[in-house]
């Protein structure tokens, strides 16, 4: 006899929802996740082994609770004057999202974001008993500081949730509208940069703003540039303070040992693992202007996807795209559908693909 979650006593606020998850599928093109298609240089594959190897020695014990030494690695990348103390990590930038809404949202509070945007933060508020609210954003995605604080005012939440750039239209945001929607509110705020590394060298990060703001936090991910999806590592900076609060939510010993290890190798090699990035923003340019050419509406993006518009059936060119081998994202915008930038290869076949589909219309 098999049972259902009806059958069980579920919190009657998650009663009804369902689980985060792309489509999974066996495609020879999958570039529908914003992974980095890239897999890891064997030169540097090579020197994590010799790491993890070390690591595993130890692993009869307890890791380092306080992941000492990626922290001081997560300080020396991100540059900015940071040190260790006003570093945090977990597994994935989802976990490390997961801590700030634990310490500072739950039961009784409200977390805010700009729709659309990244679909874990509503899953992250309600699974720590919070509210949802989603604003508004222009019909080019864009949010001006003007309208931000409007509606930061009106809603006047715990938390406030910022994807810069943005998930899943690519869109920038200003460094001027998280003033404004810092000095706007009571409560924390969070810019997430898991994208940050594809943006133009000159777009400054919100990291800049963290000195006097002990309410901000800015996130990022070691998933995207890093090519470290599979290790599942994401981490923040923000004031020690925000730190400290992070720590009573933690679970003990939350980083394995091996994790850290890997983690800690990879940050070492930073230089030839962001060497993928050129050619990744590469793809997603030539992407761009070739979805012009073929009659869409691709909008801007400073990641490595992009999302475009004028898709008249989108569960219908999906479709034909799976068919042919190419797995992309349906993300639920009226109208739209958004790819990964992959290798060139994976380009071409995503591109060859799409265009086949119009000759065929």
């Amino acid at each position: 006899m098999t049972s259902s979650l009806d059958d069980l006593p579920l919190r009657d606020d998650l009663r009804g929802l369902t689980p985060y998850g792309a489509p999974q599928a066996p495609l020879p093109i999958a570039l529908n996740v914003n992974e980095n298609t890239h897999p890891v240089p064997d030169a540097v594959a090579s020197d994590i082994l010799d790491d993890i190897a070390v690591a595993l020695r130890d692993v009869n014990r307890y890791p380092d609770r306080e992941f000492t030494a990626l922290r001081e690695g997560f300080a020396q990348y991100l540059g900015h004057g940071l040190d260790a103390s006003q570093i945090w990590a977990g597994n994935g930038s989802n976990e490390v999202l997961q801590h700030i809404l634990q310490a500072f949202a739950g039961p009784g509070r409200t977390v805010f974001g700009f729709a659309p945007t990244y679909s874990m933060y509503p899953l992250l508020a309600q699974g720590t008993g919070a509210r949802w609210v989603a604003g508004e954003r222009q019909p080019d995605y864009t949010i001006t500081p003007e309208e931000a604080v409007a509606q930061i005012e009106h809603v006047d939440p715990d938390v406030v949730l910022l994807c810069s750039p943005n998930n899943p239209t690519g869109t920038p945001l200003g460094l001027d509208v998280v003033e404004a929607v810092y000095a706007a509110t009571r409560g924390v705020v969070v810019v997430d940069e898991a994208y940050q590394e594809f943006a133009p060298h000159d777009a400054p990060s919100a990291l800049t703003l963290l000195e006097g703001r002990p309410r901000l936090a800015v996130s990022r991910t070691m998933s995207k540039a890093f090519s470290f999806a599979g290790a599942r590592v994401g981490y923040l900076a923000a004031d020690p303070a925000f730190i400290d609060a992070l720590r009573l939510v933690r679970l003990p010993y939350h980083l394995s040992a091996l994790t850290q290890a890997a983690a800690v190798a990879a940050l070492r090699n930073s230089d030839v693992m962001l060497g993928m990035v050129e050619e990744i923003v590469a793809q997603r340019d030539r992407i761009t202007a070739t979805l012009e050419a073929l009659g869409y509406t691709p909008h801007e993006s400073w990641s490595n996807f992009v999302l475009f518009g004028g898709v008249a059936d989108p569960k219908a060119t999906w479709q034909r795209l799976y068919d042919q081998g190419v797995l992309i994202r349906d993300v639920g915008i009226p109208g739209h559908l958004r790819v990964t930038a992959g290798t060139e290869a994976e380009t071409t076949a995503f591109l060859d693909a799409l265009a086949s589909i119009e000759s065929a219309s």
